[in-house]
Order: C-alpha cells, then sequence, then structure tokens
C-alpha cells in the first residue's frame, strides 16, 4: 500500500474528511473493519469505488464487483496499489 503521507491529507478523519477518505485513511493504518463502517452506509459513488477496493484486498470479488457496478467503475484491472495510488489521487486531488 502506498505511503499514506504521499497520497492522502496529513489529517485524521476525525479532522472532517469525507467518509471515502477517512475509510482509505484507515485502511492504510490496518483497521478494515473501520473502513468498511464508514463506507458501507454511504450512497455516493466514492464510497461505493472505495468499498469495492476494500472487498478487493480481502480477495471478496463479487462484493467488490458489486461495489464497482455501484461507483460506476469498470472492474480493476491493474494492481492493487496501482487501484490505491488511483483512488487516493481521485479523491484526495494529491499528486500520487
Amino acid at each position: 500500500m502506498a505511503d499514506l503521507k504521499s497520497t492522502l491529507p496529513n489529517a485524521t478523519p476525525e479532522a472532517g474528511l469525507p467518509p471515502p477518505l477517512a475509510a482509505l485513511w484507515w485502511a492504510a493504518k490496518g483497521d478494515w473493519d473501520a473502513a468498511h463502517k464508514i463506507v458501507q452506509d454511504e450512497s455516493d459513488a466514492n464510497s461505493a469505488w472505495v468499498h469495492a477496493y476494500l472487498h478487493r484486498v480481502e480477495g471478496d470479488l463479487s462484493n467488490a464487483s458489486y461495489w464497482y457496478r455501484q461507483a460506476g467503475q469498470p472492474v480493476a484491472k491493474d494492481g492493487l496499489e496501482a487501484e490505491w495510488e488511483r483512488i487516493a489521487s481521485a479523491l484526495g486531488g494529491s499528486k500520487a
């Protein structure tokens, strides 16, 4: 997984990160349960995209496919690291 400092803002979720970025923050910290809880009840496309990524990392490809469809994203064909960087860059506007 990419270095958190280079892909996400230097803020904690408590500092008001939007749900998809907060979920990525928790995932980078290794707390997958917290990451899932943040995005599972959100209805926006970015949260669905992050939720798809979390399922993909865990090897749950049927749920990942479902969430990619909800996000309007094609099922990712690139590596997990590349997808992490693409998502973090798109959501955070960083130069990852």
